[in-house]
């Protein structure tokens, strides 16, 4: 009887078809913040909580515009600088892919609108798109030279 159900089981049950439709290679990675007050958010991740700063984004005058503060080997927090635009709080969930050209395809087969992808400032292919709650997802690649892969190799 127990031989009997495991060939049925075999026969009728595809695990491999069911996990088809499944993403895979998904690792979360950041949250990016706006910072409310930049100098006082830096102090409090880095001095009371203790995260390293991995690297920052500067603009074309050389100021500062993101910190990346690391967490652990693969987290990280990105500060960002507060604009007359921005709006303080969270501005988006960066999740790290081991083939983004797959995601996005995979995900545009399942009707969601993905940006194309293009190269960051970090040299990481990067893309986005918005949940069903307004939440900008970053889906991000981390290739041998972008800045995120080059921290995670250092982290001690």
């Amino acid at each position: 009887m127990f031989a009997a159900g495991v060939v049925a089981a075999f026969l009728f049950i595809h695990p491999g078809q069911a996990q088809d439709s499944r993403l895979s290679g998904l690792h979360m990675n950041h949250v990016g913040i706006v910072a409310k007050h930049w100098q006082s958010t830096l102090d409090f991740y880095i001095k009371t909580l203790g995260f390293r700063e991995a690297f920052t984004f500067k603009d074309k005058d050389g100021n500062v515009t993101t910190s990346y503060l690391q967490i652990s080997k693969n987290d990280f927090l990105e500060i960002i600088r507060p604009t007359a635009q921005s709006t303080p709080g969270v501005n988006h969930v960066g999740i790290w892919v081991d083939d983004i050209k797959s995601t996005v395809a995979k995900l545009r087969q399942k009707g969601v609108k993905v940006e194309d992808i293009r190269v960051g400032n970090s040299k990481a292919p990067l893309t986005n798109f918005v949940d069903p709650n307004g939440v900008r997802i970053e889906l991000l690649e981390y290739p041998a030279e972008s800045w995120q892969k080059q921290a995670m190799d250092s982290w001690r």
